[in-house]
Parts: structure tokens; C-alpha cells; sequence
């Protein structure tokens, strides 16, 4: 796995500086999404105090923030529970375009919605498709499967919120919409990446044989903000 510095280390600060920008709220070096977008907050790869301040006044006292990558350490009197993931990057993907598969807009939010709440691929939210290409599969005029680009790092796009109904599994669905996204990504001259729970091999090996490799494990950080000003504003 690589071990030197790159975008992908620390892929929502990288996104939300470059491509995403347009979408970021920002105080001083601390970054986040709009709320109803994405649950993503950044800092650079080693904040200080002050960041961590800006953070703080950015977001508001007893807000949970969450980071995709680094900080891997807050200060004193944040909780943080942390989650490892591993990230996967497209080495061989021989992605290819899926008739079946129709481009999901913000008129398809609430069946999109209804999906992720049925199955659980991870955060989701109103405004969630404003980030990047979504894909989707309807049977008999119902969404029974998708996924979509979410982090954006510059060169680089993660595919996410892949999930199909239980009552479709089994159909090759999710590997056909992750190929379409795949061969989509490319053409834009960019590549596909993703995050993974590092102990679901079983979702490990299904995304090693359609030629993603392992990168390395990434920390995803959830933090409270304290509620004393002291512990707000990055003080140990």
C-alpha cells in the first residue's frame, strides 16, 4: 500500500479545496459541506489549535463533525469514535456502459432516499446527487438499485451509496452501475476510487475482481464538539 502523500489521504480537505469548492463552507483553513449535502467536515493533514477553533465556530458548539481521512487526533474533551475503512483504487476496472442503468436526478431524491434507508450504504442526504453522476436501476417503475460519485478529490472521484433492495441482490445489479460509473469516470480523464469496511471481504473481494485494489486503510472520524468554550476552541 502506498505511504506517501497524496489527495486521497485525506480526500474530503482535497475535494472540498479543489473540484467541490463551490460547494464549501469555510472559516479560516476549516472546511465542511452544506449539512443537507454531504456529513463531511475537513481540516488540513496536521491542524493546530486555531483550526480546530475555526472548526468549532464553523460548525457550532456540540455539533458532530465527521471526517473522511485525516485528522487522525483531536484535541482534548472532543469524543471521537473512530471507524476504519479501506480505500480501493481503480487499477484494471474495465468499466462499460449499462442501458439499463438512467441517470437519477433531483426529482428521483425521495425514491433515493426511501433506498438508503432500506438498505444502509452509508450517509445519504437531500442534496447528496448536486455531488456528482448517479446511477440507477428501476423495476416495474420502482428504484431498486444505485450509485453515485460523492468525494471528489482533484483527478480522482469516489463512487458510493452503492445498494440494491434485498429482493434484487444476486442480479449483478451493483456491478454493472459501478462499471457504468467506472467507465464514466474515466472518460473524464479521472479515476474511480472507494471506501470499504476493512472487514467485509466478502465486498473486498467482489470490488478486487472488477480490477480495484486496495490502497490503504483510511480512519473515518466522528467528533464531538465540546460544549465549553475552552474545549471549542482547540484548548488542552
Amino acid at each position: 500500500m502506498d505511504h506517501q502523500p497524496h489527495v486521497l489521504d485525506n480526500p474530503a480537505y482535497s475535494a472540498l479545496a479543489g473540484p467541490h469548492g463551490y460547494l464549501a463552507e469555510q472559516r479560516g483553513a476549516a472546511l465542511r459541506y452544506p449539512v443537507d449535502v454531504a456529513p463531511y467536515s475537513a481540516l488540513p493533514e496536521q491542524p493546530g489549535p486555531g483550526d480546530w477553533a475555526e472548526l468549532a465556530a464553523l460548525t457550532g458548539r456540540g455539533a458532530l463533525v465527521r471526517f473522511a481521512g485525516a485528522p487522525a487526533c483531536a484535541p482534548d474533551r472532543w469524543p471521537v469514535t473512530r471507524h476504519i475503512r479501506l480505500q480501493m483504487i481503480d487499477e484494471s476496472v474495465n468499466g462499460a456502459h449499462w442501458p439499463d442503468a438512467i441517470r437519477l436526478a433531483a426529482a428521483d431524491v425521495p425514491d433515493m432516499l426511501a433506498l438508503v434507508a432500506s438498505t444502509d450504504p452509508g450517509p445519504f442526504l437531500p442534496r447528496t446527487v448536486e455531488l456528482g453522476t448517479y446511477l440507477g436501476v428501476r423495476r416495474n417503475g420502482a428504484l431498486v438499485a444505485m450509485a453515485g460519485e460523492r468525494l471528489h478529490p482533484p483527478g480522482w472521484s469516489e463512487i458510493s451509496a452503492v445498494c440494491t433492495r434485498p429482493e434484487y441482490r444476486g442480479q449483478g445489479l451493483a456491478r454493472q452501475l459501478v462499471l457504468a460509473l467506472a467507465a464514466k469516470i474515466r472518460r473524464r480523464g479521472e479515476r474511480a476510487f472507494l471506501h470499504v469496511s476493512a472487514d467485509n471481504r466478502r465486498a473486498v473481494r467482489l470490488y478486487e475482481s472488477l480490477g480495484f485494489r486496495p490502497r490503504r486503510l483510511v480512519t473515518f472520524v466522528e467528533a464531538r464538539v465540546p460544549i465549553a468554550s475552552r474545549a471549542a476552541a482547540g484548548g488542552r
